[in-house]
């Protein structure tokens, strides 16, 4: 391991993830998107979350700010909400027609945007890269929780 802190893999995680992102944005805003909510159409468009608390859960975020960005995602039009059948206190949460025919091209463009960004790398590199960066998370998450 170095003894410059510049080249640790924490700091180069964060330049890769700044840089994705700058990235990721600029693609994603003509579209009506951002990088933030990503993880929250993704949830929707997939069926793995409904509710305000389960999108937070699967986005990683706390409460606060999942429900400010759920307001500006429904005042662009790329959400609707409608109140939860089975828990008055709650609402369902759905992609708007709108949302979810530019997701495709989205898609599309972020896949497009990491391909750039691996340029070199093989499939075999870049799965491996994938892995060893899930590996990561995975043991920050457990030491989130330790401290908990």
């Amino acid at each position: 391991m170095t003894n410059d802190v510049l080249q640790t893999p924490g700091h180069l995680i964060s330049l890769a993830a700044r840089g994705f992102a700058r990235l990721s944005e600029e693609r994603l805003r003509p579209l009506g998107f951002g990088v933030g909510h990503l993880p929250v159409l993704v949830a929707l468009k997939n069926g793995d979350a409904s509710t305000q608390r389960d999108l937070a859960r699967f986005a990683r975020i706390e409460q606060p700010p999942m429900a400010q960005m759920l307001a500006r995602m429904e005042r662009d039009g790329l959400i609707e909400r409608s109140r939860d059948p089975d828990d008055g206190r709650s609402s369902r949460v759905v992609l708007t027609e709108s949302a979810r025919d530019r997701m495709p091209t989205a898609i599309a463009t972020l896949f497009e945007g990491n391909r750039e960004a691996l340029a070199g790398f093989t499939d075999e590199e870049a799965a491996q890269l994938a892995s060893l960066l899930t590996r990561v998370i995975d043991n920050l998450d457990s030491i989130a929780a330790a401290g908990s």
